[in-house]
This record gives C-alpha cells, sequence and structure tokens, in this order.
C-alpha cells in the first residue's frame, strides 16, 4: 500500500498548536482513517490515507 496526503502543515506551529492532529482527527470523526506522519526531508507533518498501489489495480 501506498499512501495519499490529504493535507500538509509546518512543522513550526505555535507551542500548543497541533493543526495536522485536529485536521486528522476531524477526518477520522467523517470516517476517514487518516494518520499523521512527520516528512522530514520537508520539515513538515502530512495527514494521509492508506491509498492502493498502483502496480496492484487489475
Amino acid at each position: 500500500m501506498s499512501a495519499k496526503v490529504l493535507e500538509r502543515f509546518p512543522a513550526g506551529s505555535p507551542r500548543g498548536s497541533w493543526p495536522a492532529e485536529e485536521f486528522a482527527a476531524a477526518r477520522r470523526a467523517e470516517g476517514e482513517p487518516a494518520t499523521v506522519v512527520m516528512d522530514l526531508r520537508s520539515d513538515a507533518f502530512l495527514v494521509v490515507v492508506e491509498a492502493p498501489d498502483e502496480d496492484s489495480r487489475a
């Protein structure tokens, strides 16, 4: 499986602010299994959902 990025948030949010977690929680409340991951290369938090691999489509 691969991941589809729903939204990207800079890692430098103000102290006590968790916009990526709040966005992911709202997606989960809508039934979408969103997860937050850290992209070290871009210094950003990504909200992602699993997406089927392109190669596995029939």
